[in-house]
């Protein structure tokens, strides 16, 4: 291929993704995105009942296989196998199985090992109750120029935004979001900004990644490098020089170009980030784990975003450790875990510049990950925060619990004892229908969104 050739067909294919992107913002209505989660906007939702949740597990050394897996457990109320575990599927090995994400098609779940940073894409829509092991990416650090541990897995029309914890340097938490297509071949790579962006300095830090289409802005957090998060947490917290390396900043992004807008001091390690996608404001939220507080990011009148510390969880002195977050449709209620003492809290948020602790519940010695049903009526428990920051010795509890929420009290579906199983310590979740004929694109503009989609995906960008 010609210089030329070459520059014409980068041109055509940047041309494709930026119509694919303005078509989406333009096609979707208030109403029709929601939380389900943490799905992107740009993923098909869930509205009814869900037939299966996947659940990410970490291998452990001894028990059962000692791999990582994809384990599928049936959970709607009419089947014979509801509250069981129907699938389970070994990648092999132990890589710190984290977070998984679904396509933009929800065909497919992408997952991520922060150790060894290889990539797991299943196909989730042949035979939803059995994936299937597709493709596995190990060149993950070479082809992103030495990015280490990928976390958040975002759909994007015809692409997969991936963001990295650390770098293969010093494996400190300087890091990047990396770009791939829905074939899996590397697009690019996009740094965290380490100087500054309207009047802040970014650290570099990264950890989860929303979209919000409606404002053409995407934010970031920020999180730890993997000298950390692969340290025994008992050890880590006793270390000075290690406490002194998270991240304490989030990022506000066009969306459309990836270039950063604003960078924002959040101290503390905010982690989980979320919109709002209910009638009203256009508002994101995330939560510090070392700060135990809540921030809100809105513009001002000037239509300039400004981020907001809103809230405190429990008693910051206690370092309850807030850890995953999940947003109601409406966007007037968010469930808030913290790991170290085992709860669960409700926030009414239907004034999010003052939002109020309702309702608190204990889910066990330790819980990390909460995944509520379109509906808010069905909310879900895991518990594994990280291979070395699990609790010891009996508080190690390793569970799926599912939740039955009708505005006032949690009141238990079923659980599973992963343990028992000899499964492995239960993570990240992602749901699915049985049916795929019935998830649809939730774009009014969903056919020439598709054929765009497909043409800005047959050649990566060199």
């Amino acid at each position: 291929m010609t210089k030329c050739n070459k520059r014409n067909s980068i041109k055509t294919l940047a041309a494709a993704i930026s119509a694919a992107v303005a078509l989406a913002v333009t096609a979707l209505p208030a109403t029709s995105i929601a939380d389900e989660t943490s799905c992107s906007p740009f993923t098909p939702l869930i509205k009814g009942q869900e037939d299966f949740v996947y659940v990410w597990t970490l291998g452990v050394e001894g028990l059962g296989d000692g791999s990582d897996k994809l384990v599928t457990v049936d959970v709607n109320p009419k089947s014979k196998n509801y509250g069981k575990v129907i699938n389970s599927l070994s990648v092999g090995g132990r890589n710190e199985a984290h977070h998984i994400g679904l396509s933009d098609d929800r065909r497919y779940v992408w997952g991520g090992g922060l150790d060894s940073s290889h990539i797991f894409i299943f196909d989730v829509a042949t035979d939803p109750a059995k994936p299937k092991l597709v493709k596995v990416i190990k060149d993950f650090v070479e082809k992103s120029g030495g990015i280490v541990g990928p976390h958040t897995f975002y759909a994007a029309p015809g692409r997969m935004i991936i963001t990295g914890l650390s770098n293969n340097q010093d494996h400190g938490g300087v890091t990047a979001h990396v770009i791939y297509n829905n074939k899996g071949d590397y697009i690019k790579t996009v740094q965290v900004p380490t100087g500054e962006v309207g009047g802040a300095m970014g650290d570099g830090y990264n950890y989860d990644v929303a979209i919000n289409p409606r404002k053409n802005a995407m934010l970031s957090t920020s999180f730890t490098g993997w000298n950390n998060y692969m340290m025994d947490l008992g050890k880590m917290v006793k270390d000075p020089e290690a406490m002194k390396h998270f991240g304490n900043t989030s990022v506000m992004w066009d969306f459309k170009t990836m270039k950063p807008i604003k960078v924002f001091s959040t101290p503390g390690a905010p982690l989980e980030a979320r919109w709002n996608w209910g009638k009203g404001d256009d508002f994101a939220v995330t939560t510090t784990a070392l700060t135990s507080n809540i921030w809100v990011f809105k513009q001002d009148d000037k239509k300039e975003w400004q981020a907001h510390n809103v809230g405190t969880i429990g008693n910051p002195a206690d370092i309850p450790l807030p850890v995953d977050i999940s947003m109601a449709a409406d966007g007037k209620a968010m469930w808030i875990n913290t790991f170290m003492d085992g709860t669960t809290r409700f926030w009414d948020f239907s004034n999010p510049m003052k939002p109020k602790e309702v309702y608190t519940k204990k889910i066990g010695s330790q819980v990390n990950m909460v995944s509520q049903s379109y509906d808010g009526k069905r909310v879900y428990y895991t518990s594994s925060l990280l291979g070395n920051w699990d609790k010891k010795g009996k508080d190690d509890e390793q569970f799926l619990k599912m939740y039955n929420w009708d505005g006032k009290d949690l009141k238990l579906g079923f659980e599973i004892d992963f343990y028992k199983e000899k499964l492995g310590r239960a993570h990240h979740m992602k749901f699915q229908a049985r049916n795929m004929n019935t998830l649809r694109p939730l774009h009014a503009e969903a056919d020439r969104l598709d054929s765009v989609r497909l043409a800005s995906t047959e050649t990566p960008a060199k």
